[in-house]
């Protein structure tokens, strides 16, 4: 069976702790993709809005 997981952070740092700490507990084996991506927002005043997010595809 393939399930996904995901991920949302506002911090790239954020992501990729909150992934490893994933990946950590599944085998190396099991795991198909990863899929990433950046969407920023513009705010009022000049002040821009991150948003990272990843899935990360893998065999139950």
């Amino acid at each position: 069976m393939i399930k996904v997981k995901l991920f949302d952070q506002e911090h790239e740092k954020d992501l990729e702790r909150s992934m490893n700490r994933f990946l950590e507990k599944i085998e190396e084996k099991r795991l198909v993709d990863i899929k990433y991506n950046i969407a920023a927002i513009q705010e009022e005043e000049d002040e821009q809005i991150y948003c990272f997010s990843a899935m990360i595809i893998y065999r139950a």
